[in-house]
């Protein structure tokens, strides 16, 4: 079971950057994926971005597309998320999640395709 722990929650100003990390620990299976998600008070969460552990293949939703950017460290089981361009809107408690089998695709990210699970950080943009 892969252990997750996120970090780099904050509070910033519409159009500053943040950047988050998914440090992944454990050794009973090597995680083929890591995705991130976010849910805000009284809505669900949804798929943000994706990226494989074998050839880097990212997935991003239509709403971040241009402003984040997933990227990997497979030696120390680090995962990137640097948010720019920041928005009101992309105010949620941001999860990463892990798997064991399954693959970033163009098609969609959703929480059922994720085993393991981090605790959140919370990424708050207000003026």
């Amino acid at each position: 079971q892969v252990q997750l722990v996120e970090s780099g929650g904050g509070l910033v100003q519409p159009g500053e950057s943040l950047r988050l990390s998914c440090a992944a620990s454990g050794f009973s299976y090597d995680y083929s994926a890591i995705g991130w998600f976010r849910q805000a008070p009284g809505k669900e969460r949804e798929g943000v971005s994706c990226i494989s552990r074998s050839d880097g293949h990212t997935y991003y939703a239509a709403s971040v597309k241009g402003r984040f950017t997933i990227a990997r460290d497979n030696v120390k089981n680090l995962v990137y998320l640097q948010m720019n361009s920041l928005k009101p809107e992309d105010t949620a408690v941001y999860y990463c999640a892990a798997d064991s089998d399954y693959y970033c695709s163009d098609d969609g990210l959703w929480e059922t395709d994720f085993t393991s699970w981090g605790q959140g950080t919370q990424v708050t943009v207000s003026s």
